[in-house]
Parts: structure tokens; C-alpha cells; sequence
């Protein structure tokens, strides 16, 4: 894309409202701004769109936004007019202009024909996911950026088995937004308009309430959990707080505190300034309100409440980070073996993880009798897997989970569940704290049976079209040249995802094996501009295991900084 000559046709097109002209002028004589605004649109693939706010190809804004929407238009229609007729469900987080992105895309469907169904508010993505199940819609939209900076929103697309779209579905959105350059051939209508009449419809609270119960519904235990283990909970400032304040409160826990900061929706997350919680720093409100209540636990939800992070109560009186993997093989630990006792695990169960997991889960499943399945990253991957089942009954899934804090019990809602999983971790602390251990002590128990499991995870953020470059090459580096030595193991076997016959869709991702159960993966993030190394080992002590991740850090960094 000649980004110069995009520039000037926003600039001089007078299709292009007075603000976009505004901030279009601001930024003349920047050369390097325009072309980080201009190089290329932003990409919609099975992630959706996502990118920062403002004015351009490669921004979030309502000209990219409605772009997109008439694509998703185009493919449903595609489908007949009887997929026009279920419609689509929509649901917003609370960043700046989600809103007004999801308003403008059922403009468009419903500018198309296509009945929309939309939230009042603001509601995590998991209810999002329930809904399209719950009235049968063939597509939803959810208009957030996750736990991306504020500066950011983004689009995700869903279809009507309520999980992100596939490269089958993304492939035909993408072509035809390819048709609307011109963005003055996008259909819409005014969206007061669709609702009074009657296209676009205003979802029932009823549904809020179903899910909610499908959710209580999945207990293993009560009489056997402590309900007054002390729990100090915040959303960030985010979607998930109303849904998990009452999950909580509907299952009797009675010590439950809220960070009053980070209870209310802000945009601009003014509290915790970069919204994820994978990153230990945005519990620091929730540890000042642990120490005063006596919290036990501290659990936290990303804005969009998908994910849940977990900081656990020392007997030294610190607050531990118990990070995606540990609270991964902790469920599958508790769910597992729990519902086998009480003898209701189904035929054929099976548990998910992404490639980029860690290994301790597997070797948990295996002894419950369980099957583990691999799939790619996100989980549009693991619920795949859900919606194959369905169909075939052949196999029964009961949770899957990715180690960035992405996890689903039951398979009533097709992503990560934020409100499901924070419940769920509440009866598991609570179930063990009336065996007198905390889930610090339950980990410790596990990596006595199974050997102590370990990892690392280290993004390097590299932004701009040189940062996208770059990150190829440090690819291709590895790809061509591995490691094949370490200080204490040999390289085993290379997995390519690429280029390899694994089962699974072809994308770039690279894992690496060494004869000492150690194991590495390299691959560019779908939603950032990062590259991410996940390092994983396994030791006789926690000593050996921190060793070996030492190793492989260092020789892979100093490969990785070598790539110009």
C-alpha cells in the first residue's frame, strides 16, 4: 500500500468527517506517523480487527469499523436469507468508542437486512458467546481490545456455534472487504431508526440471568467449601464486575471484597494504567485492600472479563502471582479429580490446551483417565474442538485453557469465561482451605508426584512495519539455524507449524524439544506486535527446573538480539 497516497485521499476526501480531517492536518510534516497510519489496513483474520485508536487504514475507527461490518454482511448473505433472518448478537466492552462501534456495525447489518440483536450495555465477552447459543444467531460481533493498552479497541467476529470465527469464515469476510475501498459503498441506516423498526433488537436481561444460572450450575462441591475464605476481587475497572459480585454471592461466599477504584467502568483504566492482569503490577490496589481484609486469595479479570489472574496468600504473609499454567493445572487438578470421586466424569472425557501450554495438566489428566488434545493458540482453537464434539459425539469436552490466563468449564459458552472461571476458583480455594491447605499448597503436592514443572513467557515488543520485519526475520533465524545445544541438553525434536504435517492449521509457530523434558516455542503474537518465547522445563527441585529456564532464556535472547 502506498501509504502517502492513502494519506492524502483521507486527507483531501471530503467523505471523511471534520474530526478525521483534524487529526489528519495534526499530524503533517510527521512522516513516520503517516506511514505507521497508512502502511496497511488493519488485517482481519480469525482474531478479528484490533489496533489503536485515530484516523487511518491501520486505526480503529468507525470507517474501518463499518468496512468490516459490510463484509460480515456480505458473507452472511452468502448463507441465504434465512442466516439473514437469524441475525447477529452484539456486545461492547468499556473502552472509549465502543460503544459507538458497536451502534455503527448494526447500522450496517441492519442496512443489509440482517436483524441485529444488541446488548444496553456493557457486558463481557462470554455473555456474548452465550448469547449467539441462546437465540441461535449466526454471527456476533464484540467490540473490544482485551487487555490491550486504552489506546486500543478492537472487532471480534464470532459464528453461530459462539466461538471466534475460523480461517473459512474469516477468508470470505476479508474478501470482501477487499470490495469496499470506497468506503461510500458501505450500507447503512440511522441505528434509532433499526430499533424502532424492530431490525435492531435490544437484548432481555432474561438472558443475563440464564447465563448466570448456567454458571451456578456447574458446582462440583458445596457443603465441602469453605465459604468464608476471604476473597478480594477487582475487574479492572472493566465488564466482569456486576456478573461475578453475584456468582460469588449466589454461592454463599460471604468475605468477598471489591477494589472500590477499579469497581466502576473507565476507559481510561486510571488505576492500573496497562489492563492486564497476566502482569503482576495490576494487582497492586488489589494487595493494599488483601492486607487490610485479610484476603486469601486476590482474583482479577481483564476489561473484557475472559480472562482471570490469581494472586494466592503466603504463610509469610506475601501475596503470590500463580500464573495461567499453575492456575490451568490446578482446575484440571480439582475438576478432575473431584468429579471422578463423585464418579460423574462422562465417556470419552476430554481436556484442551493450546501448543504453548505447559505439560504438568497432561500428566494430571492421564491419571484421572482423562485425554488431552493440543490445538494452536486462542480459543477459537480449543473450542473448535467443542464444536466437533457436539457434532460427532464422539468425544465429551470438559475444560480447556491456555497459559495466558484463558479458561472455560463446561461448554455452554464457547471462549474464555472470566465469571465462570472466577467462581471456580473460589470453590476450589475454598474446597482445600477446609483440608487446612491454601492452592499454594495443593501446587506443592503436585510437583512432588509430577516433578517441578516451570516456565517462562517473554514478549519483546517490536512495533511499526520495521518491527513487523524484524520479527520474520528472528523467525526465519530460528527456523533455519536451531539451538541445537544447550549448556545441559540436546536438541530432540523441531516442531514447525508452518511448514510440518501436525493435524492442525498451518500458522507460524516453532517448538523446539530437548532431551531433558525441556522444551521451547517461538511464534509472533495474532493481536500485538510482539514476538513471544514460551520456555518450559521440568526438574528433580524447583533449583533445577529455575536452572533450565536460565539456559534457554539466555541462548535464545542471545540469538534473538543477534537478528538485526
Amino acid at each position: 500500500m502506498d501509504y502517502r497516497k492513502e494519506y492524502e485521499k483521507w486527507l483531501n476526501d471530503d467523505f471523511f468527517d471534520e474530526k478525521t480531517h483534524r487529526e489528519l492536518v495534526s499530524i503533517e510534516g510527521d512522516e513516520g506517523e503517516i506511514e505507521d497510519r497508512f502502511y496497511k489496513s488493519l488485517e482481519f483474520g480469525t482474531a478479528g480487527l484490533r489496533g489503536k485508536l485515530g484516523a487511518g487504514t491501520n486505526r480503529m475507527n468507525k470507517y474501518m469499523v463499518s468496512q468490516a461490518t459490510q463484509g460480515l454482511a456480505d458473507t452472511i448473505s452468502e448463507f441465504g436469507e434465512e442466516a439473514k433472518k437469524k441475525g447477529v448478537a452484539i456486545s461492547y466492552d468499556v473502552r472509549h468508542k465502543s460503544k459507538e462501534f458497536a451502534e455503527i456495525s448494526a447500522s450496517v447489518l441492519a442496512a443489509n437486512g440482517i436483524k441485529v440483536y444488541i446488548f444496553d450495555g456493557i457486558r463481557p465477552t462470554p455473555v456474548l458467546s452465550y448469547a449467539i447459543r441462546k437465540l441461535k444467531t449466526i454471527s456476533g460481533i464484540m467490540v473490544t481490545a482485551s487487555h490491550n493498552p486504552r489506546d486500543y479497541n478492537g472487532y471480534k467476529a464470532y459464528w453461530e456455534e459462539g466461538s471466534q470465527i475460523l480461517d473459512d469464515i474469516a477468508g470470505k469476510i476479508e474478501g470482501h472487504i477487499k470490495n469496499y475501498d470506497d468506503f461510500s459503498k458501505i450500507k447503512t441506516m440511522d441505528f434509532k431508526d433499526g430499533v424502532e423498526e424492530g431490525i435492531i433488537e435490544y437484548i432481555s436481561d432474561d438472558l443475563d440471568e440464564d447465563y448466570l444460572e448456567d454458571v451456578l450450575n456447574l458446582a462440583i462441591h458445596d457443603d465441602k467449601v469453605d465459604k468464608d475464605i476471604s476473597i478480594v476481587y477487582t475487574p479492572l475497572n472493566g465488564t466482569g464486575n456486576e456478573l461475578v459480585q453475584r456468582v460469588l454471592k449466589e454461592r454463599g461466599f460471604t468475605h468477598v471484597s471489591v477494589v472500590k477504584e477499579q469497581e466502576e467502568p473507565d476507559p481510561d483504566f486510571t488505576t492500573v494504567g496497562y489492563p492486564n492482569p497476566e502482569d503482576p503490577k495490576a494487582f497492586r490496589l488489589a494487595e493494599e485492600l488483601g492486607h487490610k481484609v485479610g484476603g486469601e486469595i486476590l482474583i482479577a479479570n481483564d476489561p473484557d472479563a475472559d480472562r482471570t489472574a490469581l494472586e494466592v496468600l503466603n504463610e509469610d504473609g506475601e501475596y503470590v502471582f500463580v500464573n495461567g499454567n499453575k492456575i490451568g493445572a490446578l482446575l484440571v487438578h480439582y475438576i478432575l479429580s473431584e468429579r471422578r470421586k463423585k464418579g460423574d466424569l462422562p465417556k470419552n472425557p476430554v481436556v484442551v490446551k493450546s501448543i504453548v501450554t505447559g505439560d504438568l495438566s497432561t500428566r494430571i489428566a492421564e491419571d484421572n483417565d482423562v485425554e488431552m488434545k493440543e490445538t494452536l493458540t486462542g480459543f477459537k482453537n480449543l473450542c473448535g474442538l467443542a464444536n466437533e464434539y457436539e457434532k460427532t459425539g464422539e468425544k465429551n469436552w470438559i475444560f480447556g485453557y491456555e497459559e495466558s490466563i484463558g479458561f472455560n468449564y463446561g461448554t455452554f459458552v464457547r471462549d474464555k469465561d472470566a465469571v465462570n472461571s472466577a467462581m471456580m476458583i473460589a470453590e476450589m480455594a475454598g474446597f482445600y482451605k477446609k483440608q487446612g491447605k491454601s492452592l499454594l499448597d495443593v501446587l506443592d503436592d503436585l510437583y512432588e508426584k509430577y516433578g517441578y514443572y516451570n516456565e517462562n513467557l517473554i514478549s519483546i515488543v517490536l512495533e511499526g512495519a520495521s518491527g513487523q520485519e524484524r520479527i520474520g526475520r528472528i523467525m526465519e533465524a530460528f527456523r533455519e539455524e536451531p539451538i541445537e545445544e544447550l549448556p545441559s541438553a540436546k536438541l530432540e525434536k523441531v516442531i514447525d507449524y508452518e511448514k510440518d504435517d501436525t493435524g492442525l492449521p498451518k500458522t507460524n509457530a516453532l517448538k523446539y524439544y530437548y532431551d531433558d523434558k525441556s522444551w521451547y516455542a517461538l511464534r509472533p503474537s495474532g493481536t500485538e506486535p510482539k514476538i513471544k518465547l514460551y520456555i518450559y522445563s521440568v526438574g528433580n527441585s524447583l533449583e533445577d527446573s529455575e536452572r533450565k529456564i536460565r539456559e534457554i532464556e539466555e541462548t535464545a535472547r542471545k540469538k534473538m538480539d543477534a537478528v538485526e
